[in-house]
């Protein structure tokens, strides 16, 4: 019996899918592009720093553009990334000066002693290290394991480029646990971390970049400059008085909170911290009590910004500062002494949940 396909077809088939690209190319047949064909090809060993000792070296903007970036095997080394990236792990470094621009996902330490850092993450994790100091900004809780000697303190630091870094790595300069550390290795009569002193200056940890590529970024490290505001965090409080205010989504948001910062801070003033989040009609109506009715539609336009000030006359001078600055500007401010601490902490056991979700 004769076959439906014969031998002479499936010749001529397989002849015609099995052309190679060049062939088609002779024939002057066009090729199919895929997206993935289109894709730039990376090569690792750009987004890569390993084993050099005693440089300078570093990425200036826009040179790694949300990519991975790996650290690793360093020593007595000045490292700057002034660009946002996806992660970055740093292992076996030794005595380096670190600078991370703002990270997306995870930032993790390994096997790291005695390194100075400015680091803004999302996640941020240290293992087997010792004698780090940490600059910090970090969405979530900051996690040690099995590290000795580490210190905090709050991320200060400017160039132009990182406001809109900050952006692209999806972070809010507002959200920075920097202080609320977990020790997830604690040891009985032991402290394995500490805070660094209020007045600790970057330049004094970290110089400003020497190499000439990098010199050109413009660097600051005047902490009344710096992108992120520096927070007091969980330190001894100065006093028992305390204010909150919350600024609701618009054009000006971030540039009026900004301000009230710079003027209550001039006045004397302590920024224990801050918060951006999304509040729903019911969060409001906990947190703001009867003011809500008021405020309620204001949440439809974005999240808040809300400021913790500390300080003997914090709720006056906010509020003067509110009446003289920011007429116009619907804004939440504490009433009084009394309300003034129900006011932090309905409002930051809220966001803490929500933050946690």
């Amino acid at each position: 019996m004769g076959c439906f396909f014969s031998k002479k077809a499936k010749r001529k088939g397989i002849s015609k899918e099995a052309k190679t690209e060049d062939q088609k190319q002779q024939e002057g047949e066009e090729t199919k592009q895929y997206s993935w064909d289109k894709r730039e090809k990376i090569d690792p060993k750009d987004y890569m720093f390993n084993g050099i000792k005693d440089e300078t070296i570093g990425k200036v903007p826009d040179k790694v553009a949300g990519q991975q970036f790996v650290i690793q095997e360093c020593e007595n080394c000045n490292i700057y990334i002034f660009d946002h990236s996806a992660t970055i792990t740093i292992d076996d470094c030794t005595n380096c000066r670190i600078f991370l621009g703002p990270v997306k996902g995870s930032v993790f330490f390994r096997d790291c002693k005695e390194c100075k850092c400015v680091v803004a993450c999302q996640q941020f994790r240290t293992r087997d290290c010792r004698k780090m100091d940490v600059f910090l900004c970090c969405s979530t809780q900051p996690i040690i394991e099995s590290s000795t000697s580490v210190k905090f303190g709050c991320f200060q630091y400017y160039y132009p480029e990182l406001a809109s870094q900050f952006k692209d790595a999806g972070l809010s300069i507002f959200n920075n646990t920097w202080s609320s550390i977990h020790d997830f290795t604690p040891l009985t009569g032991e402290t394995n971390w500490s805070l660094l002193s209020p007045d600790s200056a970057i330049q004094d940890f970290l110089p400003l970049p020497d190499e000439e590529e990098l010199k050109g970024v413009r660097v600051s490290t005047d902490v009344n400059r710096s992108i992120v505001p520096v927070t007091w965090g969980q330190r001894q409080k100065k006093s028992d008085e305390c204010c909150l205010v919350v600024f609701f989504a618009g054009d000006y948001t971030t540039a009026n909170a900004r301000k009230m910062i710079d003027e209550m801070v001039g006045k004397g003033l302590k920024l224990i911290q801050t918060k951006e989040v999304v509040m729903k009609a019911e969060d409001a109506k906990r947190v703001f009590q009867d003011k809500a009715t008021d405020l309620i539609p204001l949440l439809e336009k974005g999240p808040v910004v809300a400021l913790e000030f500390n300080g003997d006359g914090a709720v006056d001078g906010c509020q003067s500062a509110l009446n003289d600055t920011f007429t116009g500007t619907k804004v939440f401010v504490s009433e009084s002494k009394e309300s003034a601490s129900r006011d932090v902490d309905s409002f930051y056991n809220f966001a803490d949940m929500q933050m946690g979700m």
